[in-house]
């Protein structure tokens, strides 16, 4: 198939805004696919390569040569010159990995250009992503959806379930199980609400601290340790201590799932951000003791050649509680007494964590997917700011002014900049706030950015505040999400940066 036809389809389906149709539009590209293009031609319409990174940045992406003015590049050819440049390593790399790229974009399209440019550039976005792409795999290889969305949750690799599906159909797919050594896409949890309702869906529940850490999972096969991300990426090499710890544990043969934290003395946790930088850089051995991460494993998937991961979570805990001392574990309440719960919610924000997750005993382990057995509770902090600047959104917000660049009042009268968020805009705060900032304008509609005059007000809600480098009040917000837009309210009784500061603790 000729790689103008995957670059069509990314943009029909940016243009796209029903579900269903961007289904069958994916679904009769994945059709007509060889076998060998399935694969790349998924991630590609996925936002992704391959390869993962190729070394190619967007300054290299800025001189491309003249474009062609026929297709006739193969899928084939593209993924052939991807992988060149991918290996491409050593004394004169940049330069050999820019001759590439001008043979590549040389033989393409301004169309595939543009797609291949996005692409690399990690800017795709065009709607194919996720539970999407899986809805369209399912129909093109006319296997259950429930199949496809198992095996992509056990396996981790979308293109890889979709080679098995339409080649193999549902034996193939019916056969992809969880392999110690294999990264299982993570289970996540919902916002829950208040305690009362949490407790009203759930009832009888096990109730745990939620803590602001880095995602781990940690295979065991023997000796061998493997470490993967949230992402599913293998971290393995940067986490020595806890491989160590794996390898002092009762089991030989085992999937656990956790969170790292890099604890204070008192045994409070650093700000995410703190242990964030900790864990992106690895351990080394000058590193110090107090950088030391602490793993607290919540659930346990495998253990000793037995799947637990269909087991009712009350089964997994105690295997969990027989495995992994309780130094290891988050500390855990199991009720359906909102006042006990409530009080253990209290004591868990106060010694410093993000709150709590009610999870329910019944609910097997729902790999990849934010299922509705567990339900995270934290505090709710508002935060009444000023909209500085706005910008053009993109897919099915194309058209709308959408990104808002958030500012609280300074000392001086002034505004400083704490964050933007395009989060829990309505479709009709979308078509009002487009209006609106058309009137507030302070720079030309046209440009990408539209600067504004400083004078909505806005309520937004946020999970909390984080040092930041990036903006002068050296505070950023944390999952920004907006609220209502607040007309009955003057910017002069908007939220100062000294009050956000000061929420640093």
């Amino acid at each position: 198939m000729l790689f103008a036809s995957v670059a069509t389809a990314s943009l029909q389906l940016a243009g796209e805004p029903g579900r269903l149709k961007k289904t069958a539009l994916l679904a009769e590209l994945l059709r007509g696919l060889e076998p060998t293009e399935i694969e790349p031609a998924v991630a590609w319409l996925s936002g992704e390569l391959l390869q993962g990174q190729i070394g190619v940045g967007w300054a290299a992406l800025r001189t491309i040569p003249a474009a062609g003015d026929e297709p006739v590049l193969a899928i084939g050819d593209v993924q052939q010159a991807l992988d060149s440049i991918a290996t491409i390593s050593g004394a004169g790399s940049r330069a050999a990995r820019a001759a590439e790229l001008t043979r590549l974009f040389g033989a393409a399209t301004a169309h595939e250009q543009n797609f291949l440019r996005r692409l690399i550039g990690g800017e795709l976005r065009q709607g194919a992503l996720g539970a999407l792409m899986l809805d369209a795999v399912a129909a093109a290889a006319e296997v259950p959806i429930t199949a496809v969305r198992r095996a992509a949750m056990l396996h981790g690799d979308t293109p890889a379930i979709a080679r098995l599906a339409l080649l193999g159909g549902v034996t193939e797919v019916g056969a992809v199980g969880l392999e110690v050594g294999r990264a299982v896409a993570p289970m996540l949890a919902k916002p829950g609400g208040s305690i009362v309702d949490a407790i009203a869906r759930l009832g009888l529940a096990g109730w745990e601290q939620k803590l602001d850490g880095a995602r781990i999972q940690v295979h065991r096969d023997g000796e061998n340790v493997l470490i993967f991300t949230r992402s599913l990426d293998e971290i393995t090499d940067r986490l020595p201590e806890i491989v160590e710890l794996a390898r002092r544990l009762g089991a030989t043969r085992f999937v656990l799932d956790g969170e790292v934290l890099l604890l204070r003395p008192d045994g409070r946790p650093h700000p995410f951000q703190v242990t964030a930088a900790r864990f992106a850089s690895g351990n080394s051995a000058e590193a110090e003791a107090a950088a030391t991460l602490t793993p607290f494993f919540f659930d346990l998937l495998h253990l000793d050649g037995v799947d637990l991961i269909d087991e009712p979570a009350a089964t997994r805990i105690e295997a969990l509680e027989g495995l992994v001392p309780a130094q290891y574990r988050p500390r855990r309440v199991v009720t359906a007494d909102a006042e006990v719960a409530s009080a253990f919610f209290e004591d868990v924000v106060a010694s410093g964590h993000e709150g709590v997750v009610a999870k329910s005993l019944s609910a097997s382990y729902e790999a990849g997917r934010r299922g509705d057995s567990w339900l995270k509770i934290k505090p709710v902090h508002t935060l009444d700011l000023v909209v500085l600047a706005v910008e053009w959104g993109s897919g099915r917000r194309t058209g709308l002014l959408s990104n808002i660049h958030l500012g609280a009042r300074a000392a001086d009268g002034g505004f400083v900049m704490l964050g933007k968020t395009f989060k829990g805009m309505t479709d009709a705060m979308l078509q009002w706030q487009t209006e609106r900032f058309r009137e507030l304008a302070a720079t030309p509609l046209e440009q990408r950015v539209v600067a504004l005059r400083p004078e909505q007000v806005v309520e937004v809600a946020i999970d909390g505040v984080q040092r930041s480098t990036r903006y002068p009040g050296g505070v950023a917000l944390r999952f920004a999400r907006v609220l209502r837009y607040r007309d009955d309210k003057p910017v002069s009784e908007i939220d100062t940066v000294e009050s956000v500061q000061a929420m640093l603790g």
